[in-house]
């Protein structure tokens, strides 16, 4: 006679084999560590590395600081209590919003340094160069001298955030480091956007409407300073250099594709072992 739950004779009669109980104990244990091997792919950066290149795409010069020496050497911006903005996309009425109504992103009440004194370790951008501002997961945006070295007062610096007063530092410091315009009124907006920086800077959303929130760059890991203007593509990942630093040759994600194979691997070696469990049953 047929046992309980299609079982034969001589088998379990109750509860789970034992195979199943060992993948349901694994399956958290290996989605946590998927996550960490994410976190690590793409997340806080300490340091940055900034970097002049020719025209022609070789090296001038280069260098890497951490946040500390950053801190501890150049000028401060913010005080760590006053809070700043950028804005989101506006969807209803006017979407530039020129009375800055709507949509406010709080960027944290940051401390941090100008973009300007980080491209002078390197000897600096001249007129016609541009700036790139690179993040470890690829993202970049791409500012001109003006911009950098002398910006209208509704812009302000571009600040490259290493401190909120709420979080401290990085790691803990979860958006460090981070790219926050310190406008006059605390707010850069996106008419502000509009008036202060040229079209190829402008961030929209949807490539419809405008938003300064995509900006803000976290998880800064690059400074690179285009001597002529930067001509590679825009907001994706950036078009790799004739000549690479090993901090810039890094590929994004590569953590996160070697953690997934192996997860893979392991979960091929649980379904091996259940099938050898049953065959001695």
């Amino acid at each position: 006679m047929p046992s309980l739950n299609g079982c034969h004779s001589g088998r379990r009669l109750f509860g789970p084999h034992p195979a199943g109980r060992t993948q349901r104990t694994l399956l958290p244990f290996l989605l946590l560590l998927l996550l960490c091997a994410t976190s690590h792919a793409a997340g806080q950066t300490e340091s940055v590395h900034v970097v002049l290149y020719a025209e022609d795409g070789s090296v001038l010069n280069e260098t890497t600081v951490t946040y500390q020496w950053i801190e501890a050497n150049l000028p401060i911006h913010g005080d760590g209590i006053t809070h700043y903005y950028h804005q989101g996309p506006v969807f209803e009425g006017d979407k530039w919003d020129q009375n800055e109504t709507t949509n406010f992103k709080d960027k944290g009440a940051v401390k941090g340094t100008n973009v300007r004194d980080l491209c002078d370790l390197v000897g600096g951008a001249s007129p016609g160069d541009d700036v790139m501002i690179h993040a470890v997961d690829g993202y970049h945006v791409e500012f001109n001298y003006a911009n950098v070295y002398s910006p209208p007062q509704r812009q302000g610096p571009i600040v490259l955030c290493w401190y909120d007063g709420e979080t401290g530092y990085p790691p803990d410091y979860f958006a460090g480091l981070r790219l926050v315009f310190f406008s006059d009124d605390n707010v850069f907006g996106n008419w502000d956007m509009h008036e202060c920086l040229p079209l190829k800077s402008q961030h929209f959303f949807g490539d419809l409407k405008p938003s300064t929130g995509g900006l803000s760059v976290r998880w800064v890991d690059e400074i690179k300073i285009y001597a002529g203007g930067y001509t590679g593509e825009q907001g994706g990942p950036a078009k790799s250099m004739p000549t690479q630093t090993p901090e810039s040759s890094q590929v994004p994600g590569f953590e996160t594709m070697s953690a997934t194979i192996g997860l893979l691997s392991v979960a091929s070696i649980l379904r091996h072992r259940q099938r050898q469990m049953r065959r001695r049953r």
